[in-house]
C-alpha cells in the first residue's frame, strides 16, 4: 500500500508550541510524535516557510528546528499553484481575505496530495470549504479529491488502523 501524502499547513506546526491552546497543543504533539514515516509522506511549502519568517526570533528558531527534524518535502511556487489559488478566490471557495490559505490548498491540490492537515477550521479544515475547493479543482482539471482535516483525524485514523 502506498504512503498517504499529507500537506501540513502552518497552523499545525504552530500549535506544537501553543501554550494558549493546551488541548490542540497536546493533539498536535501526539500527531508529530506518532507520525509513522512508513505510512505517511509529509509536505509543506514555501508559503509555510514565509509564514515562519513573521514569527518572533525565538519561535522562528523552534519552527525551523521542527522542519529540520521532520524533513517535509518543501513544495515550491509554480504558476499552476498561483493560478489555482486565484481561482479559489475568484469562485468564492475562500474569501478574498484568505489568500495565504488559498495558496496552501493550491499547493496540495496541484501536487495531488491526499490530505491538507490544518487547525484552521474557518478556511481549510471545513466541510463546506472542501466542497467548494473540490468544485474549483474539477473546473480546473484537478480530479484527485483532497481531504482537508485536523491533526486529530490523522491521529484517530492511526489508532483505528492498528
Amino acid at each position: 500500500m502506498r504512503n498517504l501524502k499529507l500537506y501540513l499547513e502552518t497552523s499545525v506546526w504552530n500549535f506544537y508550541y501553543a501554550d494558549d491552546a493546551p488541548e490542540k497543543k497536546e493533539v498536535t504533539r501526539n500527531f508529530f510524535e506518532n507520525l509513522p514515516v512508513t505510512k505517511y509522506e509529509i509536505y509543506a511549502s514555501v508559503t509555510v516557510l514565509d509564514e515562519f519568517e513573521k514569527a518572533s526570533p525565538k519561535k522562528k528558531a523552534m519552527l525551523t528546528e521542527m522542519i529540520t527534524t521532520y524533513s517535509p518535502t518543501i513544495l515550491t511556487a509554480e504558476p499552476a499553484v498561483a493560478d489555482l489559488a486565484r481561482e479559489y478566490l475568484e469562485h468564492k471557495a475562500l474569501p478574498t481575505t484568505a489568500e495565504v490559505d488559498a495558496y496552501h490548498i493550491a499547493f496540495a491540490s496541484a501536487n495531488e496530495l491526499d490530505f491538507i492537515v490544518s487547525w484552521n477550521l474557518r478556511h481549510i479544515a471545513n466541510v463546506r470549504r472542501q466542497e467548494k475547493v473540490q468544485a474549483v479543482n474539477l473546473l480546473n482539471g484537478y480530479t484527485k479529491a483532497i481531504q482537508m482535516i485536523t491533526p486529530m483525524e490523522v491521529s484517530d485514523r492511526e489508532q483505528t488502523e492498528d
